[in-house]
């Protein structure tokens, strides 16, 4: 099983960033998608998830409004478009593929990808 983040870079604050996690080697429509991030000395805390089928989505306070999860099943991809960036959302971003409880509640995953670094400038 893979997952492969990408799409992370250096931004300004305001600006936007579009993440994008490709699958393979899992049946990805079987599985809900999350994105998490973690900055330097902070725990990985959760960022947003959506349902197997992208009908259902849920996001953490510090985000909602701003980012956007949604996916491509046909593709095995999902994506997080990240718009009014801050300097604070500034971390390495995983996506993570597991069953939405675990996701939503308990910050755990059955797969993790490698982690895509973002970087905002103020």
């Amino acid at each position: 099983v893979q997952l492969q983040a990408s799409g992370g870079g250096l931004v300004q604050a305001g600006g936007s960033l579009r993440l994008s996690c490709t699958a393979s080697g899992l049946t990805f429509s079987a599985y809900s998608m999350g994105w998490f991030r973690q900055a330097p000395g902070k725990e990985r805390e959760f960022a947003g998830a959506v349902t197997w089928n992208g009908s259902g989505t849920s996001y953490a306070d510090s985000v909602k409004g701003r980012f956007t999860i949604s996916r491509d099943n046909a593709e095995n991809t999902v994506y997080l478009q990240m718009n009014s960036l801050k300097p604070e959302d500034t971390a390495v971003y995983y996506c993570a593929a597991g069953n939405w409880y675990d996701l939503t509640q308990r910050n755990r995953g059955n797969y993790w990808g490698q982690g895509t670094q973002v970087t905002v400038s103020s």
